[in-house]
C-alpha cells in the first residue's frame, strides 16, 4: 500500500446532508438499476439556449475513458497522469477536489492507453475500482484510504485482453464480482467486499470487456456475463454456472451490456448482430429466440427498452427501433444522433418515466430526443464537451460529464 498516495487534500468532512442534490444517485455503470434509467428530482427542460445548458462547475482532470458515479453528493472517476491510475473525488455541488487515490499502472504496449476504462462503483462506505492492467482497489469512500488493494495480473495471473480491464465492478451482497479472467477458471470472480479474499472463480472463457448484470429470475438472482464466447447467467452466490448460450464474437469485442426485460436478455454484438435469449422460470432454463445481423449491430452503446421496444445504436443505420420479442425493425434515424464511423459510441439515458432520452454522442454532443415507436423526434442538441467515450452520470437534476481534459456539471432543470 505505500506505493499508493493520497493528492491535492483538502477538508475530509461529509458534504451536508443538504450539500447534495435530491433524486436517485447514480453510483454505479448506468446507474442505481444498471439500466439507463435517470430519475431526477425535478422537471427538465426540453429546450436549451444556442449556448447548450448552464454550466454550474468545470474542474480539469487527466484523460481516460473512465465512466461518471455520483454517490451522497460526491463524484467519482479514474484517470492516468504518466505511470500512475489515479482515482478521483469531487464535490457534487461545486467540483472541488476532496480527494485523490494514485498508484503505479504500466500500460506497457496497451493499445487505447491514455486512461482507465472502467466507473467506479459506490457501495456504502466504499468505492471499488478496476483498473485498465488489472488493480482491483476498495477505498473509504470518505477520505481515499486504502481498504485493500490488488493486482490481479500478478497475484492471480488474470489474463488482460487485447483493449485492457473494461467491465466495471459489480456489487452482490458482501461480494464483489469482477470479469478479470483469473488463471485457472477465473472469467468471472468474487471478492469479499471488506477484506479482498476471493470467494469464488467461474468460468474458463476468455475475459472480454462487458460488466456483469444481475437478472431476476422466479427462482432468484442471476448474473449473466457475456464473454467473447458465451453469454451465460451464473449464481452470484457460488458462482455456479446455471445456463450458456454460445455467442463467439470476432475479435474478442464482448462489450456492450446486455438488457433484460419481459424474461427476454438482449445482447448486441459489432460483427454477429444480437441474440435474444429466452430466460425461463427457474435458474437453468434459457433459450436462444431470435437473432438478426442486418440492423441490429451495436458496439459500445448499451440500448434502452420501453413498452415492448429497444433502440439501438446500429453500427451502419444508426440509431435503431424494433420489437424486443422478435427483432422486428421499425425504424432507424439514418445516423442522425450520432455519425457514423468505425467505432459508433452513444450514450443512451431514459428521463424518468417519460418518453425522452438524454444521449451523448462521440462528438461531445448532448442531444435531447424523444423515442416512440412511430419515430425519432430530435429536441435538443449542443455541443458541451470536448470528443469522449466516457459514459456521464445524472443526478438530481444534474448531468456530470467528462472528457480528456475536464469535468464539467451542467444544470438540466427548467
Amino acid at each position: 500500500m505505500k506505493s499508493m498516495r493520497i493528492l491535492l487534500p483538502i477538508s475530509l468532512a461529509l458534504t451536508a446532508l443538504c450539500g447534495y442534490s435530491l433524486g436517485e444517485d447514480w453510483p454505479q455503470w448506468r446507474g442505481k438499476h444498471q439500466n439507463g434509467v435517470w430519475i431526477p428530482s425535478g422537471e427538465i427542460a426540453k429546450k436549451w439556449p444556442t449556448s447548450g445548458p448552464k454550466v454550474v462547475w468545470t474542474q480539469p482532470i487527466g484523460a481516460a475513458y473512465s465512466g461518471l458515479a455520483v454517490a451522497k453528493g460526491r463524484v467519482y472517476t479514474m484517470d492516468r497522469l504518466g505511470n500512475r491510475e489515479r482515482v478521483i473525488c469531487l464535490d457534487e455541488k461545486n467540483g472541488k477536489v476532496i480527494w485523490i487515490r494514485d498508484y503505479p499502472a504500466k500500460y506497457g504496449k496497451l493499445t487505447y492507453s491514455k486512461g482507465p476504462r472502467s466507473t467506479p462503483t459506490v457501495a456504502g462506505n466504499h468505492v471499488y475500482t478496476f483498473g485498465a492492467v488489472g488493480h482491483l482497489v476498495c477505498l473509504n469512500a470518505k477520505n481515499g484510504e486504502v481498504v485493500w488493494k490488488k493486482d490481479l495480473v500478478s497475484s492471480h495471473k488474470a489474463k488482460q485482453p487485447e483493449w485492457g480491464f473494461a467491465a466495471s465492478p459489480a456489487i452482490f451482497g458482501e461480494l464483489v464480482i469482477v470479469h478479470a479472467g483469473l488463471q485457472p477458471n477465473g472469467c468471472f470472480a468474487a471478492f469479499d467486499r471488506k477484506t479482498g479474499k476471493e470467494v469464488w472463480r467461474s468460468g474458463s472463457d476468455p475475459v472480454g470487456y462487458c460488466t456483469p448484470l444481475f437478472i431476476q429470475h422466479q427462482s432468484g438472482t442471476a448474473m449473466v456475463g457475456w464473454t467473447p464466447r458465451n453469454v451465460l447467467a451464473i449464481s452470484p452466490q457460488t458462482g455456479r454456472i446455471l445456463w450458456k448460450i454460445p455467442y463467439k464474437v470476432t475479435l474478442g469485442v464482448a462489450i456492450a451490456s446486455p438488457i433484460f426485460h419481459r424474461n427476454t436478455l438482449l445482447v448486441c454484438g459489432y460483427w454477429e448482430g444480437s441474440k435474444a435469449i429466452q430466460v425461463g422460470p427457474h435458474a437453468k432454463r434459457a433459450k436462444l429466440l431470435w437473432e438478426e445481423n442486418r440492423f441490429l449491430r451495436g458496439l459500445m452503446s448499451q440500448p434502452l427498452y420501453r413498452g415492448g421496444y429497444v433502440y439501438l445504436l446500429d453500427k451502419k443505420h444508426g440509431l435503431v427501433c424494433f420489437e424486443l420479442r422478435t427483432g422486428k425493425k421499425k425504424w432507424s434515424d439514418k445516423n442522425r444522433l450520432t455519425p457514423r464511423g468505425r467505432n459508433p459510441q452513444v450514450t443512451l439515458v431514459w428521463i424518468g418515466k417519460t418518453d425522452r432520452a438524454m444521449c451523448l454522442n462521440s462528438n461531445g454532443e448532448l442531444v435531447q430526443i424523444r423515442l416512440t415507436p412511430n419515430k425519432y423526434d430530435e429536441l435538443a442538441r449542443a455541443k458541451i464537451v470536448d470528443a469522449t467515450w466516457a459514459h456521464p452520470a445524472y443526478v438530481g437534476t444534474r448531468m456530470v460529464v467528462r472528457d480528456d481534459k475536464r469535468i464539467i456539471c451542467l444544470e438540466l432543470g427548467r
